[in-house]
């Protein structure tokens, strides 16, 4: 997001490129937007790509969501800043079906900029793709938020697609993600099993146990089956083959870019963005989003998720990149790097000691095996484990928080999440602590061992606040024979659970533990 960088140096943009390299990120797909100073951020971009001598790479993705389109003018413009670096050395190249690779171009939104011509496609080819100015000359991978049967009208405009909203199972998120109305999607209700007309939400309460209604065991049995159904929907290429299986011309020859993320939450107030709501990020979504666009089967691990061995068909010959989002979008709470530069005002209420770069930890270790094609063991001096939850219950009432209820929270289990990588078997136990500072020396609230085989493995736990507390914190210790090997406190690290928390806050905080954490 280059719209959160502006008080960056050229410095700023070396380490976050040297950082990002480490953590196997091969390029950035620069997002631009409308403010005036942009551009000279990304000119830096690019210089201190070409200065850091990685190879790294940049790539424009035009925010059409902010970026004027409505006259030929608005598209001289884009092409004037878009040629400005088709020939830059550390300019991204790739064209699939050809030995030419040419420069990549891409978008968030644009499915509705005309460009003052008679139709979206006419606007698009006649002032962009195929203007002299740049026919010929580049590879068109946009994000136009369209469904997928309507890409058709693209042909010849398009070189493929950049399915964004493919990193989460955006489906079973509310109708309006730009209100803060309650309603469930139809994707959901017919999961639930009701109506459009039937109070979807106080029964998805009842299932998990918060409506007035709940025995304990309905309670149980409903959330596990809850949780079961969901858990379909974790990591899914649906829409991608959706996507890939669209008519948009030669289709061995068309790019596909698939999306990765870790998370979403926004909770922008009417008087801001007006953004409110959040996506399914659970049970491990992350790791099961990667894995799902790598041909290879995951070593051998353990997954305690539900569903945990579903399995779907694999379209990961088809992917050609994969982009992760996002690096600094603090706005939406999916970024990876680390928190710097210029938040979007209102965001530091959510991204405030939430730190999120022990995701890099995951993230190099599936962006080796993608590019590859393959996963590598591990080895004793890369063993690590990452570690994340929210900071309160899903059902928590804020008592000071002034933009209201997050949609979408009806979804989220209370639950801390683990993956670990390791080169030997281990036993595993993951903690539910107090948060006070002896945590250490107290005994646990709950926890939970797990034998774990050598390789990747997925852990979770439920968490919740005993009546008698205010708050608690997890911790994750890996031992191999009587001997601690990896010892993750979170309390000591700064992270609580709290059970009544002033303002709504659905952000994850991570943490990692052993050497081969990348930061």
């Amino acid at each position: 997001m280059v719209g959160n960088t502006f008080p960056y140096t050229s410095q700023d943009w070396l380490n976050d490129i040297k950082l990002a390299h480490s953590s196997g990120i091969d390029g950035f797909a620069l997002n631009m937007g409308s403010d005036d100073w942009q551009p000279a951020r990304v000119a830096d971009a690019y210089a201190a790509a070409q200065t850091s001598s990685l190879n790294f790479k940049m790539f424009l993705s035009l925010d059409m969501s902010v970026l004027p389109c409505l006259t030929a003018n608005d598209a001289a413009s884009l092409r004037t800043l878009v040629t400005t670096y088709l020939s830059h050395p550390n300019q991204l190249r790739y064209t699939r079906g050809s030995s030419e690779q040419l420069p990549l171009v891409s978008t968030f939104a644009g499915e509705s900029c005309k460009f003052g011509q008679a139709s979206v496609p006419n606007g698009w080819s006649s002032q962009f793709t195929q203007h002299p100015d740049l026919q010929g000359k580049m590879t068109f991978v946009p994000s136009f938020f369209v469904a997928p049967n309507q890409m058709s009208q693209f042909q010849g405009v398009v070189d493929g697609t950049f399915n964004w909203n493919g990193g989460w199972p955006v489906e079973l998120t509310t109708d309006s993600t730009g209100s803060s109305s309650s309603s469930l999607s139809s994707t959901l209700k017919n999961l639930l099993g009701v109506n459009t007309t039937t109070n979807a939400i106080g029964k998805f309460s009842n299932l998990l146990g918060t409506g007035e209604t709940s025995s304990s065991s309905d309670t149980a049995s409903g959330l596990l089956s809850l949780e079961d159904a969901l858990s379909n929907f974790i990591g899914s290429t649906d829409s991608d083959s959706q996507f890939l299986n669209a008519s948009i011309g030669n289709t061995s020859n068309n790019v596909y870019i698939a999306a990765v993320s870790p998370w979403f939450f926004t909770h922008f107030g009417k008087n801001s963005f007006n953004k409110n709501f959040l996506y399914l990020a659970d049970q491990h979504l992350y790791s099961k989003r990667w894995e799902s666009l790598i041909p290879a089967q995951v070593p051998l691990g353990t997954d305690s998720d539900l569903n945990a061995t579903s399995t779907q068909p694999s379209i990961s010959e088809q992917v050609d990149i994969v982009e992760i989002i996002s690096w600094n979008d603090y706005g939406e709470s999916h970024y990876v790097g680390p928190i710097e530069g210029a938040l979007p005002t209102g965001s530091e209420v959510w991204t405030d000691g939430m730190n999120h770069t022990a995701w890099l930890s995951l993230t190099s270790y599936y962006a080796s095996a993608f590019k590859a094609g393959t996963y590598t063991s591990v080895s004793s001096n890369e063993e690590r484990v990452v570690v994340w939850s929210r900071t309160h219950p899903a059902s928590a009432d804020a008592t000071s928080d002034t933009v209201g209820s997050v949609p979408g929270s009806e979804l989220v289990l209370d639950a801390m999440w683990a993956v670990t990588l390791l080169s030997q078997p281990a036993n595993v136990t993951l903690q539910i602590i107090p948060s006070s500072s002896n945590s250490s020396t107290e005994s646990p609230l709950a926890q939970q061992t797990f034998s774990v085989p050598a390789g990747l493995s997925k852990l979770t736990i439920p968490i919740s606040v005993p009546d008698t507390m205010d708050s608690v914190s997890m911790r994750t210790v890996v031992e191999r024979e009587n001997d601690t090997v990896m010892d993750l406190n979170a309390a000591d690290m700064g992270f609580a659970f709290v059970k009544t928390p002033q303002q709504f806050n659905f952000n994850a905080w991570v943490g990692c533990a052993g050497d081969g954490c990348v930061v």
